[in-house]
């Protein structure tokens, strides 16, 4: 059984809509608004969403990728009684399953929603939850199999990722899933605390040092950028970073190359960036840039 939404302010064609869909034994909701649209999927996980082009409020298509973008990922079939030549393509690049020329016999209108339901089926049967080393990470609905679709995603490539969430939500558990997923499973996972780094330590922390750099530093001692090479640097609560130490991370980041406390010579690292916070990093670089200070954020967000 399937959540299905249709968004259109034609009360009698969602009416009898929605009788097919509950004929094909699914759970059917109504939205005459795009905002009513958009309050439903705030609050429901749905399946497949019928979606009208012409609103009272505004164009349909304009809201397709925020509805893609909700916890669930519902497959959007877009319906339209206007004749636009362009149209099913503009819908697809907009990220719909299915464009419906309206009017159309409702038999028409529930078949694009019976593919859309089979195809969604099919992609769930090969849902990362099945293949992916999920570490602790237990539970099976939509909202985490969203997310363990989106660590699929991560894992498969060498980008940078931002992992946002509350304190509690299991941000590091997310991280090492990517990590132990991705192509640098066998190399270390390198934690940083970032609400931890004392400022007068930093550089030996993060670079390391040799032996006699300052007074105390018995031995030589590898950095945690360096232990990171061919792994992940994994950088726990960035968003806690004071400006003077984003200073000493910044061209690290940049160019994957610094200077251990006492080295004359630069030394490389292949690390990649998974990066976790509980704070609003957009408000937080708006006020530092507001205020003339400088602040950083290196990477792509994973929510």
């Amino acid at each position: 059984m399937a959540n299905v939404l249709i968004v259109d302010d034609n009360r009698l064609l969602c009416e009898a809509l929605s009788e097919v869909v509950k004929d094909s034994g699914h759970e059917v909701m109504l939205a005459h608004t795009l905002a009513e649209g958009l309050e439903r999927t705030a609050d429901n996980e749905f399946d497949a969403i019928f979606l009208d082009v012409r609103m009272p409020d505004g164009d349909g298509l304009g809201i397709v990728s925020r509805l893609k973008e909700s916890s669930a990922s519902p497959e959007v079939i877009i319906m339209t009684g206007f004749g636009d030549s362009d149209g099913a393509e503009l819908a697809i690049q907009c990220g719909a399953w299915d464009y419906i020329q309206k009017p159309s016999s409702l038999k028409a209108m529930k078949l694009p929603l019976l593919r859309a339901l089979q195809y969604r089926d099919e992609k769930f049967k090969k849902s990362p939850k099945a293949v992916l080393r999920r570490n602790e990470i237990i539970g099976s609905s939509p909202r985490i199999i969203h997310c363990l679709d989106l660590v699929a995603r991560a894992a498969a490539s060498d980008f940078s990722v931002l992992v946002a969430g509350e304190t509690g939500t299991g941000k590091e558990l997310f991280a090492r899933a990517i990590h132990n997923n991705s192509r640098r499973a066998h190399k270390n996972f390198v934690v940083v605390d970032c609400a931890a780094l004392p400022e007068t330590l930093v550089e030996g922390i993060l670079f390391g040092h040799k032996k006699g750099a300052f007074t105390g530093a018995l031995r030589e001692q590898t950095g945690l950028i360096k232990q990171a090479d061919g792994g992940t640097l994994f950088l726990d609560e960035v968003g806690e970073i004071s400006p003077r130490i984003q200073r000493s991370f910044l061209r690290v980041l940049q160019e994957h190359r610094f200077r251990p406390l006492g080295d004359s010579r630069e030394i490389n690292s292949d690390f990649r960036v998974i990066s976790a916070t509980n704070r609003n990093l957009d408000h937080m670089v708006k006020k530092t840039g507001s205020s003339g200070r400088t602040s950083f954020s290196g990477s792509n967000p994973l929510s």
